[in-house]
């Protein structure tokens, strides 16, 4: 009999309550606020001009068109809808690669999930090794792969005190990596950070990782918001060109815009089609008994859009027009701190790529930003330039330099 005949009956009333994301949970603390200035940079949504996380016109469309034609909701095949394989592969890699027979595309429920089924591939197929991660990387990435029972290290990547990559310390502790190590890299606008590796610099690393016989995971969530789409896939190409296997998570949240519909994509590349028709063999094995299948609509909405030449034009326009939206806001960004009396030099803040910048504040800043002025920032210092918004700007500016 047990000693405790409550404890049996309900073993779940001990379980202690788990602490809040350090992202997420700002947002929560956003909401309540109920100062009319306040101002969120921390979750990582783009925003137009109004603050408006938008839907974009070609999704709208293409959605019309799924509405008008959509025929049955019977699962998806494993690994996802063909063509929309087809086109994520193509916009990573480009046609030559993609058209080659060695890489492999599977539909996962956004970045995150193809992350981890990437975690579950690593451990269950290549066995126990370790996981690096940049320093700093995603607050995510060390549970989505402890998750998956891998061991995570970190790499040395950004200095703080140039607001830039720490390119050559990066480059000799990965000569140093056990050979067979993963290394997870961001293919461009790098998160938290917003600082990227050259062109050169990413051929060097590639260089790197073929010496060392390491297997890059490239976390590729931002395509189209630094530079362009096929600049930004300058990253994953020139580690392809080197000849190494890769495995890429691809997100479509932030470039469509289809944050809330879960549209990712993991894609392997290896020397062969034969070896990459094996290891599709048993990523499938391994979503079967995760999420079994992906969920269709935003795939459907992608490949509904780049199916369609008029459709995948508009997306480009649109896109464009986010990116122009966050390179101009940076400008702005550093010339309103400037003009409200920063002494400290902001010009890092222009030269860094997508969404996220490391603003050089320190915890004490931030803590007073959010206490004083209701502006939420991530403990590191972390913010958001899509939040930034013409309404806010000199506010925001203003409260920064009261705290410097």
């Amino acid at each position: 009999m047990h000693a405790n005949p409550s404890k049996a009956l309900h073993p779940l009333s001990d379980i202690a309550a788990a602490p809040p994301d350090p992202i997420l949970g700002l947002s929560d603390a956003f909401k309540a606020d109920t100062n009319p200035d306040k101002v969120n940079l921390s979750v990582g949504v783009f925003q137009d001009e109004t603050g408006k996380s938008p839907v974009l016109e070609c999704v709208k469309r293409a959605e019309e068109r799924l509405l008008a034609n959509e025929s049955t909701k019977s699962y998806m095949p494993i690994s996802g809808d063909p063509a929309y394989g087809r086109h994520v592969a193509r916009l990573v890699f480009g046609e030559e690669t993609a058209d080659s027979g060695r890489v492999a595309t599977i539909h996962a429920p956004g970045g995150t999930g193809a992350l981890r089924v990437a975690g579950d591939f690593v451990r269950h197929l290549l066995g126990p090794r370790r996981v690096w991660l940049s320093d700093p990387t995603w607050p995510n990435h060390p549970g989505i792969f402890r998750a998956a029972h891998l061991e995570t290290e970190v790499y040395p990547y950004f200095d703080a005190a140039a607001n830039a990559v720490a390119f050559e310390a990066m480059r000799e502790k990965l000569d140093h990596l056990p050979e067979g190590d993963v290394v997870v890299l961001h293919g461009c606008c790098h998160n938290p950070s917003g600082a990227d590796l050259t062109p050169e610099q990413w051929r060097a690393l590639a260089d790197t990782l073929r010496a060392r016989s390491l297997l890059p995971l490239v976390d590729f969530a931002y395509q189209g918001f630094g530079d362009g789409l096929d600049p930004d896939a300058a990253s994953v190409r020139a580690l392809v060109e080197a000849g190494l296997d890769i495995l890429v998570s691809s997100s479509f949240s932030k470039n469509f815009g289809l944050y809330r519909e879960r549209v990712g994509a993991l894609s392997v590349v290896t020397e062969s089609p034969d070896a990459t028709a094996r290891v599709l063999s048993q990523l499938k094995a391994v979503i079967r008994t995760n999420y079994s299948n992906p969920p269709a609509h935003g795939g459907s909405i992608v490949t509904a859009i780049l199916d369609d030449p008029e459709l995948t034009e508009l997306w480009k326009e649109e896109l464009s027009a986010m990116q122009s939206r966050i390179a101009g806001t940076r400008k702005a960004f550093v010339e309103g701190l400037k003009d409200a009396g920063a002494v400290r030099d902001f010009s890092f803040l222009e030269r860094q790529k997508g969404m996220f910048s490391f603003s050089g504040l320190d915890r004490g800043q931030v803590d007073r930003l959010r206490e004083e002025h209701s502006i939420y920032i991530v403990g590191s210092g972390r913010i958001n330039v899509a939040g930034i918004t013409p309404a806010n700007l000199e506010y925001l500016c203003k409260a920064i330099v009261s705290v410097l």
